[in-house]
């Protein structure tokens, strides 16, 4: 990528082999109300700096992908009403010198493009219910089918289609890897009810495996699903009756295509009284704390 600003902190991590974890901004600008959301920014890039590890925030800022934030940068993206931005929007961003949140694809995009191998984020995109009318299929997928990132996340939200998703990935031969367990969480729940074929013991067994699909020679990332704990997550009835309400009040709208998920994401914070949004900042947290522990691991058997 020609045009990149990579902040000072960021490239010296990179450059002296030290750990870097990515982070989003869309999850700051359009997942969470102000103020909070610049909190809960700035309370993300602190978990990672509490392990010693070194925060890549990434958006872009006046046309130029940005990976690491200074407190401007920070601003733009909490405060400013910007768009929300995959990577095919990068091009159109950078020629009118526009700011953009970065998606789970773009973040992923610039930040590999930056060298930095681990991202944390809260749930990755996946394939729509009802795609096979509408085509609808996050470009998360698509990217990381050619975009060597590990990313950690809590699976997908329950509301996408979690089977066609899990086997569009390995369509695109992405690797999927369980956290501690082979059961494929549902972003709000532990589990989905889909198994998976493989999973790590512990983030030295994830950088592990890092280094061997490195020796393979693919270009494709790695889906570390993590789950949130057991403490945290969504009582699965309240979970269970809140999204039949959320689809139902969808269905009576006459809501369709890509209006879908963002009418049932914003039901169910309504619906929830704002607890699915909670379960979403711990989720988030989580996956935080263990994509910096990986970050640690890799950063000491690739040095």
């Amino acid at each position: 990528m020609r045009t990149l600003s990579v902040s000072p902190e960021v490239a010296l991590a990179l450059d002296e082999g030290r750990p870097v974890v990515a982070l989003e901004s869309t999850i700051i600008s359009h997942g969470l109300p102000r103020p909070r959301n610049r909190e809960a920014a700035l309370e993300f890039e602190q978990i990672l700096r509490d392990k010693g590890v070194t925060p890549a925030t990434v958006a872009v800022i006046d046309g130029i992908p940005t990976v690491g934030l200074d407190a401007d940068g920070l601003a733009t993206i909490a405060d400013a009403d910007i768009a929300k931005a995959s990577v095919r929007d990068l091009p159109i961003l950078l020629a009118k010198g526009l700011s953009g949140a970065t998606t789970v694809a773009a973040t992923a995009h610039i930040a590999a493009a930056a060298g930095v191998r681990l991202f944390a984020t809260g749930g990755l995109g996946g394939v729509h219910r009802g795609a096979n009318e509408t085509f609808d299929e996050s470009a998360d997928l698509s990217t990381l089918a050619v975009t060597n990132i590990t990313v950690v996340s809590a699976g997908v939200k329950s509301v996408l289609d979690i089977a066609a998703t899990l086997e569009r990935l390995e369509t695109l031969s992405v690797p999927v890897v369980g956290y501690g367990t082979t059961a494929f969480p549902a972003f709000w729940l532990r589990e989905s009810g889909f198994t998976l074929d493989w999973a790590a013991a512990d983030a030295s067994e994830v950088a592990a495996i890092m280094k061997s699909h490195d020796d393979t020679g693919h270009g494709q990332g790695i889906v570390v699903a993590n789950p949130i704990p057991a403490d945290q997550q969504w009582e699965p009835a309240e979970h269970d009756r809140v999204l039949t309400e959320a689809f139902a009040a969808a269905d009576k709208a006459g809501v369709r295509g890509k209006a879908v998920t963002p009418f049932l994401l914003g039901y169910i914070v309504d619906a929830s009284h704002g607890r699915s949004l909670e379960v979403n900042l711990d989720l988030a947290r989580n996956n935080i704390r263990v994509a910096g522990d990986i970050a640690i691991e890799w950063s000491r058997i690739s040095a």
